[in-house]
């Protein structure tokens, strides 16, 4: 009699935990803190935008979004660290074209993870465009007016980026193939060298972000004539498709991610989640003011996005010889 009662004391027990267990597994997405991985450094423009939509998607989802700062090897290592997390959208990365395009393109060998069959695209969010700028007392008041002395005087624009392989490296290989002038790359490490390069007359031209920029035209030290994106600052200011060449020159960009294989169910609060808060008009707006370009595209637009920028800059790497 009593080995009756405890065996079936042990069955309600065990049911009880089951019934524990589906309870809580039932209950919709989200039910608790979402991590949000940002692979760059504390403070970076990744890190401020990461921040900023994270806010508005923890409003929209009435859960907390926790940023994580996962910075290292060229924004792969956090982008890994999702890759290889739990599949229930409770770790997310905010992550950025290098860690999607470039650092494939250039040292495929570092990238541990492959973003077609690892990473979910859930949204694309915006565009951190670069900029040709010129000193302000330059001869060319616009773009045409430049590249009409680079075809006539080949390599005698020295033009200063952010170093050989970056996004504007690239640009400017686009740009002499679909031209036909020739410029004289000088090569940075990054940092302020690029802009000083320019005004202190060591360059003619610099292609860089235009944040680093604006501050010396509103000084009235420099001059825009080009950018790789369009802004609301610059309504005046050309693309190269507006031109009218065939495409635009890259601009980095960052967008939202999850490991693939995400649940339906979690897909499903999750995309229209994010697709609300960028488009946020509060949000829009503060982003605009730094600078950045919100471009929101859908997880398919996102996911084709970066396929032929890849291919692209496949391309441009092997005419530049940074591939073999």
């Amino acid at each position: 009699m009593k080995r009756s009662i405890l065996v079936f004391g042990l069955v309600l027990m065990v049911f009880g935990l089951g019934t524990g267990v589906s309870t809580t597994s039932a209950q919709p997405y989200p039910s608790r803190p979402i991590q949000l991985i940002i692979p760059g450094a504390a403070g970076s423009i990744l890190d401020i935008a990461g921040r900023i939509l994270g806010e508005e998607l923890g409003k929209t989802l009435g859960t907390q979004i926790v940023p994580i700062v996962k910075p290292g090897a060229g924004f792969t290592l956090g982008t890994d660290f999702v890759a290889r997390s739990k599949k229930d959208g409770y770790t997310l990365a905010y992550t950025n074209s290098p860690a999607i395009v470039y650092s494939r393109v250039l040292n495929p060998e570092t990238v541990p993870y492959d973003p077609d069959k690892d990473l979910e695209p859930l949204g694309f969010h915006l565009l951190f465009p670069g900029a040709i700028a010129v000193q302000a007392d330059a001869p060319w008041k616009n773009f045409g007016e430049l590249l009409d002395f680079a075809k006539k005087n080949p390599n005698k624009i020295r033009v200063s980026t952010t170093g050989v392989g970056s996004t504007n490296h690239f640009n400017l290989e686009i740009m002499e193939s679909l031209t036909g002038a020739q410029f004289n790359h000088i090569p940075f490490k990054g940092g302020e060298a690029v802009i000083t390069a320019l005004l202190g007359g060591h360059v003619e031209m610099t292609f860089d972000a235009v944040n680093k920029i604006t501050p010396h035209v509103e000084a009235g030290k420099m001059r825009i004539l080009l950018l790789s994106a369009k802004m609301r600052a610059y309504p005046n200011v050309p693309t190269f498709v507006e031109l009218g060449y065939k495409q635009d020159l890259f601009s980095s960009w960052f967008g939202m991610y999850g490991p693939a294989g995400l649940p339906e169910e979690v897909k499903k609060v999750l995309i229209p989640a994010i697709e609300k808060s960028i488009k946020n008009p509060e949000t829009v707006e503060k982003l605009e003011r730094l600078e950045f370009a919100v471009r929101y595209k859908s997880p398919s637009e996102q996911k084709r996005f970066a396929a032929q920028e890849y291919d692209l800059a496949m391309e441009v790497a092997k005419k530049a010889g940074l591939r073999k």
